[in-house]
């Protein structure tokens, strides 16, 4: 027989497998287990690994994961997604994580064996994101309250204690905005276009309309009324006169520009006058102008509610690849690489002493004079001569060091162009590389503005007559170049991106700061550790123009306090060329771009260590 035949842990796997394939009903549904963050792709599914010890920690993690993953591939269906998801990113991701919870809720319906491993898994993630120990409404995170609401309505089952705490931290807001709809959930349960019609008007209740764009109906009824039009326009050709004709096609081209029929009132837009075309213009800027100016559901910023934002319309948070095509970020690549060649040796001894410092941190420990365990060799003699004697084991003592990831916030403003970009560029490709054989998760983000001087919100700013203390007044850019979960090896060629000619320009570092805490407080590990990489302070010419010289760094400071005070997160920065110790409470700064790499080396070996003594050490050689 095989040894993988008799391996309990294999045994489980195949079990979880089929289990899988069945509750998805897709036999040939790919079904693999991975260190890595579970998931989900158009091949299949990634479920946590279960190690040999099969601690039910583990097993009901697995199984939660596998039956959420099963139903949602049963019950959900893609184009009927795609075809009322919201625009905006809030209002998406309530839209998300509710349909979630409906494949789940409807699951546990019609499979009562998958309702106790999906509440297992609610129980230890919404334990370890630590739900349990929030106590303000507006750090509880509104998507998965959303969740958890549409579970309790639609199942009537009991949520674990952390996630009802969550949930109850809503639960009033949600009743008094959206009381009406909730009754309606279990109806809708089985018909995902009806339950995403809900959904939508509950994310409009609740205060986020204004992000949800079109009706899908309303669009679709539009284009088929447009289709009917135009098949009764082609069966009468040969019934109309030529000059009749003549006037149609000049009709059509004007059509074509954007004008539409209005079948109710018979008036077309060919047939208003400039000034009715006008003033109907001048009432939908002034609704989308109110709709922008009103109170947002919550504050552009959660560390001060004074920061302002004259528009986030036109800020985009895009993936590397989709600023250049797979030529140029190849390109670009190697142009990196020909940088980081004079610097070949350097780093590879940088990554393979930090390497060196993360793997002996790895090592596992013992624990000896154990009542039971594997016979210590060291105490055998004794053993022999007499074997009742006590305290002769020893037992291996796991470490939780690999539950870590990394964020890299990167500087991508204009004053880094040069060698400081490059040297930023090259310590985090190197970092992600050595972090990733450590088995820690890297992720790699950068902030910039898509325009000088303001851009298209300085433009609209304008044509608003130029209102008094606008708050910020440019068009933000923040880039992802590596997700945590992305292997390097698929993310190396986007790193070439920050070599583009044209990509830096101004950096506005609270905003991108804060974005980045909320992504890296998203995630699942235990530890999260957020490294700023920048040549100084927050500068956007717009911006400072139009407010108090000292706004951009004020929110700075504020966002900076706010992290360090909820504690979640390790904060820490590199200062090229200037001092940002003014700013961050642990932070180094070096005079020299090509001291980089190794200030990021002495600071992440001397987060990673573990005796409080030497890590003090560490930091004071780092400083």
């Amino acid at each position: 027989m095989k040894r993988h035949d008799t391996d309990p842990a294999e045994r489980l796997r195949k079990a979880l497998v089929e289990t899988t394939r069945t509750i998805a009903d897709d036999p040939e549904l790919e079904v693999i287990f991975t260190a890595d963050q579970p998931g989900m792709t158009r091949q299949g599914v990634r479920l946590p690994q279960i190690s040999r010890r099969m601690s039910e920690a583990e097993v009901l993690r697995a199984r939660g994961t596998a039956d959420g993953f099963a139903l949602r591939i049963r019950f959900h269906d893609e184009g009927t997604h795609v075809r009322f998801r919201p625009e905006g990113e809030a209002a998406a991701a309530l839209y998300d994580a509710m349909e979630a919870a409906r494949c789940e809720a409807l699951g546990t319906r019609l499979m009562p064996g998958t309702a106790r491993n999906i509440d297992a898994r609610i129980a230890q993630e919404a334990e370890a994101r630590g739900y349990d120990r929030i106590t303000d409404p507006a750090e509880a995170p509104l998507p998965e309250a959303a969740a958890y609401l549409v579970r309790e309505k639609a199942t009537g089952r009991p949520l674990p204690p952390a996630a009802k705490h969550l949930l109850d931290l809503h639960r009033d807001f949600f009743e008094s905005q959206a009381g009406d709809l909730l009754t309606e959930i279990d109806a809708a349960l089985d018909d995902q276009a009806a339950f995403a019609r809900l959904v939508r008007r509950f994310i409009e209740e609740i205060g986020y309309g204004d992000q949800l764009g079109e009706d899908p109906e309303s669009r679709e009824n539009d284009q088929s009324d447009e289709g009917e039009n135009a098949s009764e326009e082609g069966e009468e050709p040969q019934a109309r006169s030529r000059e009749s004709s003549a006037d149609e096609e000049e009709g059509n081209e004007e059509l074509e520009d954007g004008s539409a029929i209005d079948e109710d009132s018979g008036e077309s837009a060919l047939e208003m006058s400039d000034e009715t075309l006008d003033e109907r213009t001048d009432e939908a800027d002034a609704e989308s102008d109110a709709s922008q100016e009103l109170p947002a559901v919550a504050p552009a910023s959660e560390a001060d509610p004074d920061y302002r934002v004259f528009t986030s319309r036109f800020d985009e948070e895009i993936a590397a690849e989709e600023l250049a095509d797979p030529y140029e970020l190849e390109r670009l690549r190697a142009y990196l690489d020909t940088q980081l060649a004079p610097l070949r040796g350097a780093v590879a001894r940088l990554a393979n002493r930090l390497q060196r410092l993360l793997q002996a941190q790895q090592n596992r420990a013992w624990e000896f004079d154990r009542e039971e365990g594997l016979l210590d060799a060291g105490r055998l003699a004794r053993v022999v001569a007499n074997p009742t004697t006590p305290l002769s084991f020893k037992v291996e003592r796991d470490t939780d060091f690999r539950d870590t990831v990394v964020t890299l916030l990167i500087d991508n403003s204009g004053s880094m162009r040069g060698r400081p970009i490059s040297i930023a560029a090259i310590s985090a490709d190197i970092l992600a590389r050595t972090l990733e054989r450590c088995q820690v998760k890297v992720e790699i983000l950068g902030f910039t503005t898509r325009a000088w001087k303001g851009g298209q919100s300085r433009e609209l700013w304008v044509e608003k007559g130029r209102p008094q203390m606008p708050g910020r007044l440019n068009d933000l850019r923040h880039i992802i170049y590596k997700p945590a979960d992305l292997p390097w090896r698929r993310a190396k060629n986007n790193l070439g991106l920050m070599m583009k000619e044209g990509l830096l320009k101004e950096n506005i570092d609270g905003e991108a700061l804060e974005w980045a805490w909320r992504r890296l407080r998203r995630r699942p590990e235990q530890r999260k550790i957020l490294m700023v990489i920048s040549d100084g302070a927050p500068v956007d010419d717009s911006t400072l123009s139009t407010n108090p010289a000292n706004y951009l760094e004020k929110h700075l400071r504020d966002v900076i306090a706010l992290i360090e005070r909820q504690g979640d997160v390790e904060l820490l920065a590199i200062g090229i060329g200037h001092d940002v110790t003014r700013y961050y409470d642990r932070a180094v700064t070096i005079t020299d771009a090509a001291d980089l790499g190794g200030a990021m080396t002495a600071q992440l070996a001397a987060l990673f260590e573990n005796d409080p003594r030497r890590r003090a050490r560490s930091r004071g050689r780092a400083a």
